[in-house]
């Protein structure tokens, strides 16, 4: 079996670190060929911190987000023989061609294959979708979140509901949608699950016309981006109950459970609240008082991040200009470390990283914070302070034990020239956490701009999993306990 198939949480955070990062890159003028990064981590070697491969795939993908064929979740999957399985293949979905590209890490994981792709037309055709954007492997297939309708008709213009596709776990050819009764669901995002409770959890952006050429303020400002979180029956692929945060908190991102498989709950990312500007991290919990209805999901606010102020409204990109000086964090990315402690926040437009302990989930401290870039006196990293950076920590992926957070800058290549009209670049750093909570930029890791050959870099993925990747199937031995 596959020893990066973790029985529990703490079987994972045990595990030996990560030696490898896999990182997406991709050309904002759709003009290039895109790729997939290998970055060396490994500190005894002498290309530590470097670019060490680059597996190439067609121009106009615009690579985003991507995930692997197979997990610790395995253990549990009825029907899905975890005996010779191996968590070996990445799948990388490119959010505005629709393809799907298998990459095969066997047998030299520093320089990975492309192997298949999956093409748009057998996504729309197949399960009537578009976009894909999110991957998991999953108890009936590898699930991946699509935000847009297949387009596989003249009258339709991918704008239609957004939802997940099934991929069958071996050959991963699509295989359906995975939805049988979808409820008042249209826009998606992302998905993630309480596999021990039958739970998904899905999440709201917009439909492609929104995000593909950019921010469009008018809709933000009539509160049309998605604002709501959805809860599905997993096993049926039934609708059970849509929550609305409220049409003011705009565009709700990023889900992440508590990776406890025992746990019912979980913390959801709002980019932004057009009421004041701020952003925020709501937390999902299952009620257990019995309704009429039965148990019900609720939600609850429990981190507010306040907009900053500037004096000078005409230093700021013009998108931000016309409100007076306030520069709003723009929260585009939450992580939740393995043993559920620490929730890292990215305020992409500030150039922030919070660090959040967590251990009471109803009650987030803030522990710690280090700034890159951002949109106004934007900050340095260490190795280079003479370099003010463009964007500012966007994807964020925490390593199984916890104690290594690394991250990149660009966000989606058109919202990228939006907010930093004057360039982004491409930069991929790491923080340290520090004992007792705190992190520290490592001075001694940076990539930019030359490293990534002129591409831009959003996702990463850590060689054996990481913090984004799995959900376990047993609980560790001190949660029980508790």
């Amino acid at each position: 079996m596959d020893p990066t198939f973790y029985r529990t949480p703490a079987d994972a955070m045990a595990a030996p670190a990560e030696q490898l990062a896999y990182v997406v890159g991709l050309d904002p003028a759709h003009k290039k060929e895109e790729a997939i990064f290998v970055v060396d981590l490994d500190r005894s070697s002498s290309s530590y911190g470097r670019v060490i491969h680059a597996t190439k795939v067609p121009a106009g993908s615009e690579l985003h987000h991507f995930g692997w064929n197979a997990c610790s979740s395995a253990l549990k999957h009825e029907g899905h023989d975890a005996t010779n399985l191996q968590r070996r293949y990445l799948l990388v979905p490119a959010l505005r061609s629709s393809n799907i590209f298998v990459v095969d890490t066997a047998p030299d994981p520093r320089r990975p294959s492309l192997v298949k792709t999956i093409p748009a037309a057998a996504l729309a055709s197949q399960a009537g979708y578009s976009r894909p954007h999110t991957v998991h492997c999953g108890p009936s297939g590898v699930f991946v979140t699509c935000l847009g309708s297949g387009g596989a008709t003249a009258s339709d213009d991918g704008n239609g509901p957004g939802g997940i596709a099934l991929l069958d776990h071996d050959s991963f050819d699509v295989v359906r949608a995975w939805e049988t009764q979808r409820g008042p669901q249209h826009f998606h995002y992302d998905a993630w699950w309480h596999l021990n409770r039958n739970t998904l959890v899905s999440s709201e952006w917009g439909s492609p016309a929104m995000f593909e050429d950019g921010l469009v303020p008018e809709l933000l400002l009539a509160n049309k981006y998605g604002h709501a979180l959805h809860f599905w029956d997993l096993g049926r692929g039934r609708h059970v109950q849509r929550i609305d945060l409220g049409e003011e908190h705009q565009m709700v991102l990023e889900v992440r459970p508590s990776h406890d498989p025992e746990a019912t709950w979980g913390f959801v990312g709002v980019v932004v609240s057009t009421a004041d500007l701020s952003g925020s991290i709501w937390r999902w919990y299952l009620d257990e008082e019995e309704s009429d209805e039965g148990k019900r999901w609720k939600l609850e606010k429990v981190i507010t991040i306040p907009a900053q102020k500037v004096d000078d409204a005409s230093s700021l990109p013009p998108l931000l200009q016309p409100f007076g000086g306030a520069v709003p964090p723009i929260i585009t990315d939450i992580d939740l470390s393995v043993d559920d402690r620490y929730l890292y926040v990215s305020c992409w437009v500030t150039g922030e990283l919070k660090q959040y302990d967590v251990s009471d989930p109803k009650h987030p401290k803030e522990t710690g914070s280090v700034r890159l870039g951002g949109v106004f006196d934007p900050a340095a990293h260490p190795s280079r302070p003479d370099q003010p950076l463009g964007g500012g920590p966007q994807m964020v992926e925490v390593s199984r034990d916890g104690r290594r957070i690394y991250f990149t800058n660009s966000l989606y290549s058109s919202w990228d020239d939006q907010f930093y009209p004057k360039g982004v670049g491409a930069w991929m750093a790491k923080a340290d956490v520090l004992p007792g909570g705190g992190l520290k930029v490592d001075k001694d890791f940076f990539l930019s701009d030359g490293d990534f050959k002129g591409l831009r870099v959003h996702q990463i993925r850590l060689q054996g999993g990481d913090a984004s990747t799995d959900s376990y199937c047993y609980r560790s031995a001190t949660r029980a306990n508790i």
